[in-house]
């Protein structure tokens, strides 16, 4: 059985922007057109690929399908430029990763390997307890993420920790907190979060004080910096890596309103077990650099 390079190209797309209009946008046909070749991908594959909803989604057997056809472009890529002597190609790595990561330790701890590797860069940010489905789905080809198990076929190795601080300005903390961190105050007091999958602080206060997600206002802030920005300047509060907080502590800038409760993070990189060579040559190095920077998680 052979798979026809239109029809999974046709398939991609779809997942990609999410829609068969859209697909057929990308890929200059009509809308018939493209449902046409993924029927008759799905016939020759004799399973449903896509859920025909809003966003299309891939089946089971479509996220499989995703996750051979990324490894599989990948593979031929790096064999191609090993034909064609071209050692100075660059590589394309498409991961996922959280915010809090490209906006602390990412570059700090994989600059000199992204260069030395001559590594071209294709990241999606995503929070760190949903990067995982990106890879999943075929999205990706590597992600950090916070679960310690690797799916089928793939590894997950360890990162380290990413510790964390709740915090507040100190003008925010005498508005709020002037008694200190209670279940009383924290239903008046809003949260700056990423987006409503960001569940760090919503975590936190469910854990330490009882208080369910939605029992408060909260700011949707996307982006490290401008998130700890809005912190700064006293719109909110919520967790923040400690690695951005440098002295602003010691300063009296910013109060940590748990010092008791610092939250750590553990962190996994997920790749596949099947790669190219360079890859695998990458996340070796970059299962190597993360912990020189990163604390390395509990029982490590």
């Amino acid at each position: 059985m052979n798979l026809d390079p239109k029809q999974t190209e046709a398939f991609r797309t779809v997942i990609r922007t999410g829609s068969f209009e859209q697909a057929a946008l990308r890929l200059h046909l009509t809308p018939p057109a493209i449902s046409q070749r993924v029927r008759a991908l799905e016939s020759t594959l004799g399973s449903a690929l896509v859920v025909r909803s809003r966003p299309c989604r891939p089946t089971e057997t479509g996220q499989r399908l995703m996750q051979y056809l990324k490894r599989a472009t990948l593979l031929e890529a790096d064999l191609m430029a090993e034909l064609a002597e071209r050692s100075d190609a660059p590589l394309v790595v498409v991961a996922a990763l959280n915010a809090d990561s490209l906006g602390t330790w990412f570059f700090p701890a994989l600059a000199d390997v992204l260069i030395r590797e001559r590594v071209l860069l294709d990241l999606t940010i995503e929070d760190q307890d949903h990067t995982y489905s990106l890879l999943e789905t075929g999205l990706a080809i590597g992600c950090i993420s916070t679960e310690p198990k690797p799916m089928r076929g793939c590894t997950a190795s360890p990162l380290g920790s990413m510790r964390y601080r709740l915090v507040a300005s100190r003008g925010f903390q005498q508005q709020h907190f002037i008694n200190g961190l209670s279940r009383n105050a924290a239903r008046k007091a809003p949260v700056v979060a990423y987006t409503r999958k960001d569940s760090l602080t919503s975590s936190f206060l469910l854990n330490q004080l009882g208080l369910p997600e939605g029992a408060y206002p909260c700011h949707y802030v996307p982006g490290a910096e401008p998130r700890f920005c809005a912190i700064r300047y006293g719109l909110g509060y919520g967790m923040v890596p400690e690695s951005l907080l440098g002295e602003a502590l010691v300063q009296g800038d910013l109060v940590d309103l748990a010092a008791e409760a610092p939250l750590d993070i553990a962190l996994y990189w997920h790749t596949w077990k099947v790669q190219s060579p360079r890859m695998e040559n990458l996340s070796r190095q970059i299962i190597e650099a993360a912990p020189k920077i990163l604390a390395r998680p509990e029982g490590a």
